[in-house]
């Protein structure tokens, strides 16, 4: 009678063997296997979707090149549309029907000007951007866009009057003198190619800065995913006359193509979700550890994009250029050090 078990009936009149109650030693091995199980568990999710946002950054920056550049599809205003049309479907997806955030609706005239005026802007970065692959490798490409917080320093001290610190400015100082040492030595310089990534670095800068002015009111804040819902097929509407102006009649000339090589169809649409799935990996990384983990993700994805394209394009990169890069990058990451110190201070 030291190991007792109880008996009882279930519905069927079957007997259920009911084991005894296990002693303590034996249920906190239990939970502690159960907790270190949920850690595991935990620390995997977070590793795939960290593993999630590399390949989709990286994989929309090889598919544009590969489709600008390599294959012949000349379009990039075209793919971009393609890109807000995708994002636009994809978060209607993800939020109404998966409800992966709850739904946030536009509630006035005012907020949908402002969200109109960000998709604008959004626009020329993303063209801009996209454009220049068409012109530059992606290595030459990230080294530009590395040069982000520069511009997000001076457009917040022209629209906002807002200063930083002595030492945030000197850490940009590594930046610009990096993306200076890279050009001068980039065997593959192309001058419009530069100036359009350059637009597009100083567009993404100018959006942040923007966002964090007019979507500052708690009624009128948006959850990233809601604003990509709204932004996106307003995106798309303004490129489409530009498409049709500048491109030509783009729709005919794709669907030959299509016809001709159907794998046009799979690079497109495959292009397209790789692209919504940028936005949907940086909210995921955000929610599962934090917005400092994003930026330090995004430092280390510009070396890891240039890395993978030279292998890949077998594009040339000279001593003074990768010196070039990493100086900016760790002008870059001087910068982010500076400016979460300056936050400290001023709390």
């Amino acid at each position: 009678m030291s190991n007792p078990r109880l008996l009882t009936l279930d519905t069927n009149d079957q007997l259920l063997d009911i084991p005894a109650t296990p002693p303590s030693d034996q249920r906190n091995n239990n939970n502690h296997h159960h907790l270190n199980n949920i850690g595991s568990n935990n620390l995997l999710t977070t590793s795939l979707i960290i593993a999630s946002w590399y390949f989709s950054n990286i994989g929309v920056l090889l598919l544009n090149k590969y489709l600008l550049s390599f294959y012949g599809y000349r379009y990039p205003i075209f793919l971009t549309m393609l890109h807000m049309l995708s994002c636009a479907a994809y978060s209607y997806a993800a939020i109404n029907l998966l409800q992966i955030v709850p739904f946030q609706q536009i509630h006035s005239k005012k907020q949908f000007l402002k969200i109109f005026a960000l998709s604008a802007i959004f626009c020329f970065s993303v063209v801009c951007g996209n454009t220049s692959l068409r012109y530059l490798p992606v290595s030459f490409n990230q080294a530009i866009g590395a040069t982000t917080p520069f511009f997000t320093a001076i457009f917040a001290f022209l629209i906002t009057c807002k200063k930083e610190t002595a030492e945030v400015y000197l850490a940009l100082l590594p930046v610009v003198l990096g993306i200076v040492v890279s050009t001068n030595s980039e065997p593959l310089f192309h001058l419009f190619g530069f100036l359009v990534c350059v637009g597009s670095t100083a567009g993404r800068a100018l959006k942040s800065v923007v966002q964090g002015i007019i979507l500052t009111s708690e009624a009128e804040k948006l959850h990233s995913m809601n604003l990509l819902l709204y932004m996106a097929p307003l995106a798309a509407l303004i490129l489409l006359p530009f498409t049709l102006y500048i491109e030509g009649n783009v729709f005919a000339i794709t669907l030959e193509k299509a016809k001709s090589d159907p794998f046009i169809v799979f690079l497109l649409i495959g292009n397209a979700t790789v692209a919504y799935l940028v936005n949907l990996t940086n909210f995921l990384v955000t929610k599962h550890t934090s917005a400092l983990t994003l930026q330090v993700l995004g430092n280390a994805k510009a070396a890891v994009a240039a890395v993978v394209s030279v292998l890949i394009f077998k594009n040339p990169v000279t001593m003074m250029g990768m010196t070039g890069f990493g100086i900016t990058i760790m002008g870059v990451v001087l910068y982010s050090e500076a400016k979460k110190r300056s936050k400290g201070a001023s709390h």
